[in-house]
C-alpha cells in the first residue's frame, strides 16, 4: 500500500484504500482493479493521489480511526458548515426575518450538538489504542478540502495531547476545537477560498479574517467552551509573534492552540491543493520539525515528531546509492533508518533483497520515489 498522485497510477494495479465522493457515498472500493474510466473518474472529482497496491507494495496500513466514523464526521463538518454558510449568505442579502432567525438558533445547536457527539466518538476510538503513529495521509478531494482537513486536524491534534498526556477534559476541548477551527471560513467568499490561483494580497488579508470570525461565531453558543473558541482565534499564531490575527508570542498562545497549529499545518501541507501538489510526510515533518521553537512551540514538536512516521510503511524511496526500495518495516526508535526492500538496484544482476538500515550506515533515504519507470537507465 503505497500513496501516489494519480498521474503516477497504471491501469491494472489494485486501489488500496476506498475512495468516496463528494457527499461521502463510496466511489471505488479497495480492492477494485484501475482501469484507466476509474482514474479518469477519480481525477474528475479533484481527487489528485491515491492509495495503491502493487507489485512493490502489498501492505496494509491501517487508519488512526475507522473509515465509517472518518466519513460520519466529514459529513456532520459538511452539513454544519454549509448550513452555517447559507445563513450567512441570507443575513448578507437582507432576506431572514426574525423567526427563521430564532429557527436557525435552535438547529445551529442542534449541529453543535452533532459535532460534540463525533468529538466523543474519536476520543473513545483513539483511547482505546496504544501507541497510535501517523503512518498515513489521508486522501482528500480539492472541493470537499475544508471539511476533511478540519476532521483530520482533529485526529492529529488528539494524537499530539494523547503524546503530551492531556487529561480528558482537555482532550474533549482540544478535539471540539479543532473540528470548528476553520468555521470562520464560512465568511469568506466561496471563490477565494477554492480559488486556484495564488492568492492577491488583498485576499489572502480577506482569508485571514477567518480566525477572528470563526472565534466571533462561536461565542454564540454556550455549549462550546471558552479553550475550544479560543482555538479557532489562535490557531494561526506562531511563537515568533509573526502569526495572525494578534500577532501572539509565546506563552500568550494557548496550549491547545498551539497544537492545533501543528496539526493543521502538517495536514495542509501534506494535502493536495489548488495551487501546489502536497508534499511527502517526510518533507513535512521536516518543515515542521526546522520551525520548533521559532513558529511552533518546541515541546509540541517533539511530541508530534515521536508518532509522525515520515517514511510510512509501503512508501517507495531512493536511497544515497541510486537503489530503489520499498519501506518493509518501521524503526520506531530511529524512523530514518527502516528495513527497506531493494526493488531496483543500480547492480542490475542484484535480485530484490532486504536491507536493514540501522546496520547499513553508509546508505540514507534521500526522498519518495513515485514511479520505478523513473529509474536512471
Amino acid at each position: 500500500m503505497r500513496l501516489v498522485p494519480i498521474e503516477c497510477v497504471q491501469e491494472g494495479t489494485y486501489l488500496a484504500k476506498t475512495i468516496y465522493d463528494n457527499d461521502g457515498r463510496v466511489l471505488l472500493r479497495e480492492g477494485v482493479k484501475l482501469t484507466d474510466l476509474f482514474i479518469s473518474r477519480i481525477k474528475y472529482i479533484n481527487i489528485l493521489s491515491i492509495y495503491i497496491h502493487d507489485e512493490y507494495s502489498d501492505n496494509v496500513i491501517e487508519d488512526v480511526i475507522k473509515p465509517e466514523l472518518r466519513q460520519k464526521a466529514i459529513k456532520t463538518i459538511k452539513d454544519t458548515f454549509t448550513s452555517f454558510e447559507k445563513y450567512n449568505m441570507n443575513i448578507s442579502s437582507r432576506s431572514i426575518n426574525p423567526n427563521s432567525k430564532n429557527d436557525f438558533i435552535k438547529e445551529r445547536q442542534g449541529y453543535f450538538d452533532s459535532i460534540g457527539k463525533i468529538a466523543e466518538d474519536i476520543m473513545d476510538e483513539l483511547l482505546s489504542k496504544k501507541n497510535i503513529l501517523v503512518n498515513i495521509v489521508d486522501i482528500k478531494s480539492l472541493d470537499n478540502y475544508t471539511y476533511q482537513h478540519s476532521v483530520n486536524v482533529a485526529v492529529l491534534s488528539l494524537v499530539i495531547g494523547l503524546q503530551l498526556k492531556l487529561n480528558t477534559y482537555d482532550l474533549y476541548n482540544l478535539c471540539m476545537g479543532a473540528l470548528m477551527h476553520d468555521v470562520g471560513k464560512v465568511f469568506v467568499p466561496k471563490e477565494i477560498i477554492q480559488k486556484h490561483d495564488k492568492l492577491t494580497n488583498k485576499e489572502f488579508e480577506l482569508v485571514k479574517e477567518h480566525s477572528k470570525a470563526g472565534y466571533d461565531y462561536l461565542k454564540g453558543s454556550v455549549d462550546i467552551s471558552v479553550q475550544s473558541r479560543i482555538i479557532a482565534l489562535q490557531h494561526h499564531e506562531r511563537e515568533n509573534g509573526q502569526g495572525y490575527p494578534d500577532g501572539r508570542k509565546g506563552s500568550d498562545i494557548n496550549k491547545l492552540s498551539k497544537i492545533v497549529a501543528v496539526a493543521d499545518v502538517y495536514d495542509a501541507l501534506t494535502s493536495d491543493r489548488p495551487q501546489r501538489r502536497a508534499l511527502s510526510p517526510n518533507e513535512a515533518l521536516e518543515y515542521i520539525m526546522g520551525a520548533g521553537g521559532s513558529l511552533f512551540d518546541y515541546e509540541i514538536v517533539r511530541a508530534f515528531s515521536l508518532v509522525a512516521i515520515p517514511y510510512p510503511e509501503g512508501t517507495l524511496i531512493k536511497l544515497s546509492n541510486g537503489d530503489i526500495a520499498v519501506v518493509q518495516e518501521l524503526n520506531l526508535t530511529y524512523p530514518l533508518r527502516p528495513k527497506v526492500k531493494i526493488v531496483k538496484s543500480i547492480d542490475f544482476t542484484s535480485k530484490p533483497h532486504f536491507v536493514d538500515l540501522m546496520s547499513t550506515l553508509d546508505l540514507v533515504i534521500q526522498g519518495v520515489q513515485y514511479d520505478i519507470g523513473e529509474f536512471p537507465k
